[in-house]
């Protein structure tokens, strides 16, 4: 048993830490979603959509509430007028309607206001009933165009033609004098006489203003609040826009300032918020920082090569009066000139690749970048190399077609193609030819430069270009004293630092092959 716990329990560890990782890598990989401005604009309109909707449910559900009440307080008292004109309305004569106005005059009120029709017992239609009494009282023509309207609305078709039930309603209207009222109750009331209708309305604002009769988004505080939650929402959305507008620009700045468009704008000037005034004061600060960082740099290199080269030069000129006064007979000194000759060399060597890396660093912080024509900058270094190349034993071609034109530094491209091609040259064996097309391919201008060397093995195509990696053999181990691993490096600190990617791969026919993508200008 306890070695079958033991089997279990490791197992157990090892499908929790898997659980564990595999949710960190989630987590890790979701954060800048998350995070993300867009993300958070789309949530704060999900939760603008959401709030409404579900405000809008409770506030409708207490409106109905408040509807209930009131109808039944509405018809109640259309109950209670029916009741208490009934006793009036068993006949249809000058003097049971003169009680019936006389019973409305009494209950009816400035907001509320009762009507009574007739419809004689031989009329089935909704246009045989008759106003016969109103309060508060008005016109006849006006009854008649309330009458009209009515049944237009279909008011009356809830009475049946036999006046034996009895509905309330509740519906709106708008009566002659172009006032909306509302139609709470409809009382029908069946005698020997006829049919009698009383219907009870009401222009009250603690009616008026609910849902009775129509959609609840209808109502005036809904649209009110409606209109002030719409405002409020798009007031915080254009603040958010404008955040990430003002960011927007910062980020263009950025990319210009990366890319080498100078020009005098800042980020004191691009900004319009004043809460990011300090971030684009340190912004500016930062830029002028790294300006002035790269200006020193670059003095520092000039002047450590001149306090190297000038001892440098002098040792290499002293050398010359031992070579000649040395006995040629004695081998230990001729071997010691030769020795001090060539670190002399070596040191000179040092000394300048030195002095190019300290320039690439200064201008991977703060390159001055201008529009290249590298189809015409390629041709010229070929043309350069051409003699240089010719005593090794070596060719060198170019094929551009159209004009290529790139925004970049002439100085470091110049840089960039000396290294590839001294080194190409030092691999490549005699008799073969260095290779350099440009084309255009995806909005970049693209350089390739193919050699005939041995290429490299595809294990060490991605850490070619790193600092101090070189790999030679034995039919380039002549020149090994003058390789440092640094020409590659200095290629892709250049070519990055102008917004450019550099990657090697092996040719199919056999050699090293060098792609560089250039955004064009």
């Amino acid at each position: 048993m306890a070695s079958i716990v033991s089997r279990i329990t490791p197992a157990s560890a090892t499908v929790g830490a898997s659980i564990r990782k595999g949710w960190n890598a989630l987590v890790a990989r979701s954060l800048p979603f998350v995070r993300a401005f867009a993300t958070k604009l789309v949530l704060l309109l999900a939760i603008f959509i959401a709030v409404p909707w579900i405000l809008y449910g409770q506030f409708r559900a207490a409106d109905e509430d408040k509807q209930s009440l009131l109808l039944k307080a509405a018809q109640e008292q259309g109950r209670l007028v029916a009741e208490s004109i009934k006793p009036h309305l068993s006949e249809f004569t000058p003097k049971a309607i003169s009680s019936v106005a006389a019973v409305l005059s009494r209950i009816g009120g400035e907001e509320t206001n009762i009507k009574v029709l007739y419809r004689p017992v031989e009329a089935t239609t909704t246009n045989g009933f008759y106003y016969v009494a109103s309060a508060p009282k008005v016109s006849a023509s006006y009854l008649a165009s309330e009458q009209e309207e009515l049944v237009q609305t279909g008011m009356f078709d809830s009475v049946p033609a036999t006046c034996e039930r009895i509905d309330s309603t509740a519906a709106r209207y708008r009566n002659p004098k172009g006032k909306e009222e509302l139609l709470v109750s409809m009382r029908a009331v069946n005698t020997g006489a006829g049919c009698w209708v009383v219907i009870t309305s009401t222009a009250a604002a603690d009616f008026l203003e609910t849902g009775i009769g129509r959609p609840y988004w209808q109502t005036p505080e809904i649209r009110f609040a409606a209109m002030i939650y719409l405002l409020m929402a798009v007031f915080v959305v254009l603040l958010f826009l404008d955040g990430r507008r003002n960011l927007q620009r910062f980020a263009t700045l950025a990319r210009r300032i990366r890319t080498r468009k100078r020009d005098n704008t800042t980020f004191a000037a691009e900004n319009h918020i004043p809460e990011l005034s300090g971030v684009a004061i340190e912004f500016d600060r930062m830029v002028g920082a790294l300006r002035h960082s790269a200006q020193m740099i670059r003095f520092m290199a000039e002047d450590n090569a001149h306090a190297f080269k000038t001892p440098i030069a002098v040792i290499a000129q002293a050398i010359e009066p031992l070579k000649r006064s040395s006995d040629t007979q004695d081998g230990r000194a001729q071997r010691s000139i030769e020795i001090i000759e060539h670190s002399v060399q070596r040191l000179d060597n040092l000394v300048s690749i030195v002095r190019r890396m300290d320039e690439s660093s200064a201008e991977t912080i703060d390159p001055s970048c201008e529009p290249v024509e590298i189809s015409v900058l390629c041709r010229k270094m070929a043309e350069e190399y051409t003699a240089a190349l010719v005593s090794k034993d070596l060719s060198i071609s170019v094929d551009a077609g159209q004009p290529v034109v790139v925004l970049a530094q002439e100085d470091s491209l110049e840089t960039v193609l000396e290294n590839l091609i001294e080194n190409a040259a030092s691999f490549s064996p005699k008799g073969q030819s260095i290779h350099i097309s440009i084309a255009e391919e995806n909005g970049n201008g693209v350089i390739t430069l193919e050699d005939s060397g041995p290429g490299i093995d595809e294990a060490d195509l991605d850490r070619v270009f790193d600092r101090y990696f070189t790999k030679r053999g034995p039919e380039t181990s002549c020149a090994q004293d003058q390789h440092f691993g640094v020409g590659l490096w200095i290629v892709r600190r250049n070519i990055e630092a102008i917004g450019g990617i550099v990657y090697a791969g092996n040719r199919p026919q056999g050699g090293l092959q060098i792609t560089m993508k250039l955004p064009l200008l």
